[in-house]
């Protein structure tokens, strides 16, 4: 089976265990009508508008059909740019769009039978007819739910089929595609993915896509991460040394006794070997929450789309975000009615400044708050990060922030 219907009860036409057991990266699944009435929580104009916002995570892919040409733009775009594209074969894709609006973070309580952190981002796409990104492959599950509209979704389980990507597009596209399996969702149906199978989804007419994406990092970045985090707690007197050198011979050979030596000055590497597991215990733990639940944006600088003009009024914005801030984080501790919108507001303005650790922590309550789970876990953590925020801005201030 790989096409099924949702029912009343499952959204995924069958419980969650056996979805994870039978599916769940394993083979595709098409589930039609997973929510029957489904209505899009946002339209093609407010898509833009955001794609418009310096810190959105926006591109434009252009097909050019008479030339099979694939042309990538990537945001913020000004609004004038929009009228510029032509009638048909172009789509614009926004990812992280639940850190923005809390009517798409909504779409997330449905996938709680997965680990929240399991969940990268709900990116959204909108194209015209023939709109697409090309045949291609990725590297983690996605659930594709379809909004307005219908787009034609064809791929290959073929588990022996070619991976070679094209060196002719900025985008990476398959050089050979031959789908086993096509289907055109319509409003409310739902294709999950597992990483790996090579998929061309295209418009037919205009349409909206919300694509749940799932976190999985490569084994390169666990690695780099793993050893920077750790390399921070060596202290400069650890060395590698040699206090049983034997004389040399003068052709400068790295011998077997320096490639042991290197061996015990990074004891981890033998215990990797033996298959066994030396970092199990909290400070291992400790990175990998840390990592893992990094949003993967916080560190990277978000150019301005004007200039501030002086010092002054460079000053005068991130004081008013130090005192709004504070102000809000106060208001939020009473648990207010109005939390999911004032935390919703607090992370529009730290985006707006750049503070994109104290955003991506307004963002997680804001969901929690949503799905009316606890919220004292991500409060607290919001309430962390407003602080040290506030502490960084009094650092560049030259002056102690105020508290309201």
């Amino acid at each position: 089976m790989i096409e099924t219907r949702a029912t009343a009860t499952h959204f995924l036409g069958m419980p969650p265990a056996r979805f994870l057991r039978e599916f769940w990266q394993k083979k595709p699944l098409l589930i039609r009508r997973a929510d029957a009435d489904f209505r899009d929580p946002l339209t093609p104009d407010d898509l833009a508008g955001l794609a418009c916002e310096p810190a959105a995570l926006a591109r434009i892919v252009v097909h050019e059909a008479r030339r099979d040409r694939w042309t990538l733009r990537t945001g913020p775009f000004a609004p004038a740019e929009f009228a510029r594209l032509p009638r048909r074969d172009w789509t614009l894709l926004v990812q992280d769009v639940e850190k923005w609006d809390a009517d798409v973070a909504a779409l997330l309580p449905r996938f709680a039978f997965l680990p929240s952190w399991r969940i990268d981002d709900v990116m959204v796409s909108y194209a015209v007819d023939g709109g697409s990104v090309g045949a291609h492959v990725d590297h983690y599950d996605v659930f594709l739910l379809q909004g307005l509209g219908r787009r034609r979704w064809r791929i290959d389980i073929d588990p022996d089929a070619p991976k070679e990507t094209r060196d002719d597009a900025e985008i990476k596209l398959l050089r050979t595609f031959a789908p086993t399996h096509e289907w055109t969702l319509d409003p409310g149906d739902m294709l999950y993915l597992p990483p790996g199978v090579p998929h061309h989804g295209v418009a037919e007419g205009e349409c909206l896509t919300y694509s749940v994406g799932m976190r999985a990092p490569s084994m390169s970045d666990l690695l780099v991460d793993f050893a920077q985090t750790f390399a921070e707690t060596l202290p400069e007197e650890l060395r590698f040394g040699d206090a049983d050198l034997a004389p040399a011979n003068g052709d400068g050979e790295i011998d077997d006794a320096a490639f042991a030596r290197v061996a015990r000055a990074m004891p981890w590497l033998s215990v990797a070997a033996k298959g066994t597991n030396a970092f199990d215990g909290p400070a291992f733990r400790t990175w990998f929450v840390s990592f893992i639940t990094r949003y993967r944006s916080a560190l990277a600088a978000v150019p301005r789309s004007r200039k501030l003009g002086d010092a002054d009024l460079e000053r005068e914005v991130l004081s008013l975000f130090a005192a709004q801030s504070a102000k809000l984080i106060g208001a939020l501790s009473t648990f207010p009615e109005d939390g999911r919108e004032l935390a919703h507001k607090l992370k529009g303005s730290a985006c707006a400044i750049g503070a994109f650790a104290v955003a991506d922590a307004a963002a997680r309550l804001e969901h929690v708050l949503i799905s009316s789970a606890e919220p004292a876990e991500p409060l607290a953590a919001l309430t962390d990060a407003v602080a040290r925020a506030r502490n960084a801005i009094e650092a560049i201030l030259g002056e102690p922030s105020s508290p309201n």
